[in-house]
């Protein structure tokens, strides 16, 4: 276990400053996700969210979730949307302090991998629910450090035209997950009727 680790967002800052990447601080926000780098223009910046697993779940607490516990993460279900709602090019990055990684999800990852929502009691002034997501660290790609995320951003960055255009099989490879076959082969008259009742 990793004790006395500086807060994620201050590892993140120091980061970017001693490797004199320019990027936008947007922690205090609470309608921004916490970090964003890169070039307009070129359709190059990026933003995410940064979030840390400090210590063991109870598995009690989360009984179906179906995830080994030091694979288990919990994540706010309007964390998430936050994400999407800077697609594509937004993701999240997880530091797990129990396993020195640090694990990143696309806003791809985060939307087509398996996972569990469930509603979560809260009592404060007024009841009510929070949703959470239950997902697998698994699902998302594992860095020793800092370094190795910021290279997967950018091979995302490379990528997505490919991801968003031209894969036409289903992308990802998640745990959890089996794509098997369906349907019946598509043949060349199945398109052309296609054109002709659409066009």
């Amino acid at each position: 276990m990793m004790n006395k680790l500086p807060a994620f967002e201050q590892e993140i800052k120091a980061y970017c400053t001693a490797r004199q990447i320019a990027f936008q601080d947007n922690c205090d926000s609470f309608k921004k996700l916490d970090f964003s780098f890169g070039d307009k223009a070129a359709k190059r910046h990026f933003a995410f969210d940064v979030k840390e697993k400090r210590q063991p779940y109870t598995q009690g607490n989360w009984p179906d979730s179906g995830i080994p516990e030091p694979h288990l993460f919990i994540l706010d279900d309007l964390a998430a949307r936050k994400i999407l709602a800077y697609s594509p090019n937004s993701g999240l990055v997880v530091r797990d302090n129990m396993s020195g990684r640090y694990v990143f999800f696309s806003v791809v990852d985060l939307f087509l991998m398996p996972k569990k929502r469930v509603n979560r009691e809260i009592r404060k002034q007024i009841q009510g629910m929070k949703g959470k997501w239950m997902i697998d660290l698994r699902n998302g790609r594992g860095f020793e450090n800092l370094a190795g995320v910021f290279t997967e951003i950018e091979a995302y960055l490379n990528s997505r035209e490919d991801i968003f255009v031209h894969i036409l099989e289903c992308y990802g490879d998640y745990t959890g997950e089996e794509i098997r076959k369906g349907g019946i082969p598509r043949r060349p008259e199945h398109w052309d009727k296609d054109v002709s009742e659409t066009r």
